[in-house]
């Protein structure tokens, strides 16, 4: 069995996800990085083994039950546990309003934010078990209560079903001292924006008035709470989902 803490880190190849296995490696775990470019995958573990972590890549797409279950169960084999699950892939997956919105296009969007965290967890469980003060953490957003914006519909609704999955894995598996929280990051500075970015950079920076703290987050401050949530430190944390958007939720 690993000595080490071993954390999977969904959609690790970049953006936030990259910086969260970055912060989480630099605490000490063995961080298996998830992705599906296996180029960016590889490039990314080096760069981590680098600067001194212990870090691998695992190529599967979190939408595919079976991918997920065979690759996270060898991973929880492999080192005998599981200590920390980040639930970080998701995505918009694009815009559509619900009276052109084709069923393909609901249940990629639904599969990739919220089946991809009922799959990962699932596989899971039985190595968080054996692991050292074990927890899940996912990712909501603010679309979750606000219902996104033009033709992010079903992204909100599939962020709020994360936020509820949260609680509710929560009160499934106290009983084993498994924690499950949720991070629910605002407005990032990340290549999620990239279009945007490119096309629209006025539209870009103007977001940062509508934030309290007058900034954009980095992917670092996402990073900093899930490793936090993830210590020692939360072991009395469970059920709650953290917002990290520099009071952008409650408008300004």
């Amino acid at each position: 069995m690993n000595e080490k803490k071993v954390a999977i880190i969904t959609g690790a190849t970049g953006g936030i996800g990259f910086e969260v296995a970055k912060r989480l490696g630099k605490d000490g775990y063995t961080v298996v990085l998830n992705g599906i470019e296996d180029e960016a995958g590889a490039q990314r573990v080096a760069e981590l083994v680098a600067e001194g972590i212990e870090a691998e890549y695992y190529g599967f797409d979190v939408t595919k039950e079976e991918e997920v279950t065979a690759n996270i169960t060898e991973i929880g084999k492999k080192y005998g546990k599981i200590d920390l699950l980040v639930n970080n892939a998701g995505g918009l997956g694009g815009r559509s309003r619900f009276e052109e919105m084709t069923t393909e296009f609901y249940r990629f969007v639904m599969a990739l934010n919220l089946d991809s965290v009922f799959f990962a967890s699932r596989a899971a469980i039985p190595f968080l078990k054996k692991g050292e003060y074990p927890s899940i953490i996912n990712y909501t957003s603010n679309a979750a209560w606000n219902a996104g914006g033009p033709g992010a519909g079903i992204y909100g609704t599939s962020k709020a079903g994360v936020h509820t999955i949260t609680r509710a894995l929560a009160k499934d598996l106290a009983e084993y001292g498994i924690r499950v929280n949720a991070v629910s990051p605002g407005t990032i500075d990340t290549p999620f924006h990239k279009q945007i970015k490119s096309t629209k950079p006025e539209v870009f920076a103007s977001w940062a008035n509508n934030i309290m703290l007058g900034r954009l987050g980095q992917p670092e401050d996402v990073a900093g709470v899930v490793s936090f949530l993830a210590s020692k430190d939360a072991s009395f944390i469970t059920a709650e989902t953290i917002q990290i958007g520099g009071g952008q939720a409650l408008g300004i």
